[in-house]
């Protein structure tokens, strides 16, 4: 196991250094191809590794104590890994026309291939190291990686919301290291061997409350930055809208969720040192004011990528609500809620650039009649709609739902009220898109504009698995989920099971993998 994840871990930064030492006037074809097999080798080897780790219910170290992939990082990890696949797949025809439509210089494709594995690289490093250091380090990383894919069309706009991209998040997540160091230094002076105190499954007997409290605040913030939880949303919006379609769904889909993951390991650790009041507070605070802000934004939005940006911090906003609710069940509708959301979102993604290049723009004012110029286009992007407003039997309405139920058990109610609210008013800004954009006539004298057969599969595929999730949820990922959920608070299945509706929505699928 050590060497399939040291492969993972290589695949993409091989493949990502092969071409950036190309010559710039190599084929695209050649590009294209070499990202295609090293997303395809990532998406096989996070099956072999995470996959195994998320079936079993085991743990898997690399390099000592550097690497570590549990049942949580598994979950991240086997996202990363589809969600790459199928944007890498989907890039193939869309930096394509791209070039052909004179958006970008044909040279420019070497940028985009090398910079997207290598993005891959960094979201991976994230999720399996063990070093908090490291860590913080390949977050920031991600941010390297990608503020030039953000500004890959070199226009004014796109230039603007690479800079500011890069400023806001790395101020930001500058916060994180500050978190991170208070925790390492606090280690590193009661540890026995102080060599370990850098390592995140070594920290915990030697957490001081009092430090855990100020370094957890930190985190919030600065990993909070990453993820685009409000107040330190602002470069979202700007970056989602401005990078190429199948880079705003793995940003949207993947990165935010990464950096979630880091938080709810320092979320894990607190709840260990000083009890679960103080960081449940701080994340009820944060994903509320997420969820409100968020969703009174998206009403703003004539452009359709910033719209589904919007929805994006929403919906991170759920995922911190339902830390910040708690307990076993809104830990595992939190996990469940950043894997339906991740594959949601990329398809919505996707679909917008379909849309994009039929179109010709970005404005909803100036799309109409999708359903007439591209009908299978128009029939995906409905499906990513429904499947965002969280409509059964879509995925996100199973975790939405949860989300609710947990709310309504662990109180207080007006809470829950506000919340619903809020989620109506996203929903309807939703409608929005479907009623006004996607039906409706196209303008006069626009022809039928379908996208391509390579851009509709993974679009397919995608469409397919929310729908899947929600009819029938695997029960691997159902076990995966409760394993997880048990790690980040450090409960048996027996414990979680103690908590009545935890077992209740719980307790068969487990019974069932376990016979199996």
């Amino acid at each position: 196991m050590e060497t399939l994840i040291l492969a993972l871990l290589a695949t993409p930064l091989v493949f990502s250094l092969v071409m950036a030492f190309l010559p710039k006037n190599t084929s695209y074809n050649v590009f294209a191809g070499l990202n295609l097999v090293s997303v395809a080798a990532v998406l096989v080897l996070s099956i072999m590794t995470a996959g195994d780790v998320l079936m079993s219910g085991e743990t898997a170290s690399a390099l000592g104590l550097w690497f570590h992939l549990d049942s949580l990082g598994a979950i991240f990890v086997l996202l990363i890994g589809f969600i790459g696949f199928l944007t890498g797949l989907f890039s193939l025809p869309y930096v394509k026309a791209d070039i052909e439509e004179g958006s970008m210089p044909a040279e420019r494709a070497k940028q985009y291939f090398a910079l997207f594995s290598l993005f891959v690289f960094t979201m991976l490093l994230a999720c399996l190291s063990n070093n908090m250091i490291l860590t913080w380090a390949a977050v920031e990383a991600t941010t390297l990686s990608t503020v030039f894919l953000v500004g890959i069309y070199k226009n004014k706009t796109a230039l603007e919301a690479s800079w500011k991209y890069a400023m806001v998040c790395t101020a930001g997540v500058a916060f994180g290291l500050f978190g991170t160091l208070l925790i390492y230094a606090n280690a590193a002076d009661v540890i026995p061997n102080a060599h370990e105190a850098a390592f995140l499954s070594c920290v915990l007997p030697y957490a001081d409350p009092t430090l855990m409290r100020l370094a957890f605040a930190f985190v919030v913030i600065g990993f909070g930055t990453k993820a685009g939880l409000f107040p330190m949303h602002t470069w979202l919006p700007d970056a989602h809208s401005q990078a190429p379609s199948p880079v705003s769904a793995l940003l949207s889909g993947v990165l935010l969720k990464c950096a979630m993951l880091v938080i709810m390991r320092f979320y894990g650790f607190t709840i260990q040192a000083v009890g679960a009041e103080y960081p449940q507070l701080l994340l009820l605070i944060v994903g509320t004011l997420s969820i409100l802000v968020a969703a009174l934004s998206m009403f703003r939005q004539d452009d359709l990528k910033r719209r589904f940006a919007y929805s994006s911090v929403e919906n991170v906003g759920v995922i911190a609500l339902c830390l910040g609710i708690g307990g076993p069940l809104g830990i595992a509708a939190a996990l469940l809620h950043c894997v339906f959301h991740g594959f949601t979102k990329t398809l919505a993604f996707c679909v917008s650039g379909n849309i994009q290049h039929a179109f010709g723009t970005r404005s909803l004012a100036k799309i109409q009649g999708v359903v007439e110029v591209a009908p299978a286009t128009a029939a995906l992007a409905i499906l990513a709609l429904l499947g965002l407003a969280a409509f059964p039997p879509f995925g996100m309405f199973i975790s939405e739902f949860l989300t609710f139920v947990a709310g309504v058990t662990a109180g207080p109610m007006w809470l829950v009220v506000v919340v619903a609210l809020g989620l109506t008013v996203a929903i309807s800004a939703l409608t929005r898109i479907a009623l006004k954009s996607v039906f409706g006539h196209a303008p006069q004298g626009m022809g039928k504009h379908e996208a391509p057969a390579l851009m509709l599969i993974p679009e397919i595929i995608l469409a397919v698995m929310i729908l899947w999730f929600g009819i029938a949820t695997p029960l691997p990922l159902v076990h995966g989920v409760e394993t997880a959920t048990g790690i980040v608070l450090e409960q048996s299945t027996e414990e979680l099971h103690a908590t009545p509706m935890y077992r209740a929505v719980f307790g068969t699928e487990t019974a069932q993998s376990e016979v199996e």
